[in-house]
């Protein structure tokens, strides 16, 4: 086993510096725990909008409704989604409603 002799000044200073480290990794964990998003599948968004998968596929092509995909499956924001819900309230429509798919 080795020995290494620091003197008590730079002990000190890297404790400090160690302390400055930990609080700033702790801030920064802090801040992304408020900030972690739900995330719903197809499955989920179809039973909550009242939306067939089709339509459900519309909405992403068309660009309306983001989403991310691992593998093959696909996953959305529950904000997302709300904002949905909102807007179709707003216009006093179901969420079936907003935009079917149309054949043309």
């Amino acid at each position: 086993m080795e020995v290494v002799t620091i003197e008590k000044r730079t002990f000190s200073y890297v404790c400090e510096r160690f302390m400055e480290f930990a609080k700033q990794i702790e801030s920064l964990c802090s801040t992304h725990t408020q900030k972690v998003e739900n995330w719903l599948d197809s499955q989920e968004v179809c039973l909550l909008l009242g939306f067939s998968k089709r339509t459900l596929q519309y909405y992403r092509s068309s660009g309306r409704l983001a989403y991310s995909q691992i593998g093959s499956k696909i996953y959305y924001k529950s904000s997302d989604i709300e904002r949905i819900i909102a807007e179709s309230e707003t216009q006093n429509q179901s969420p079936k409603q907003i935009m079917p798919y149309e054949k043309n």
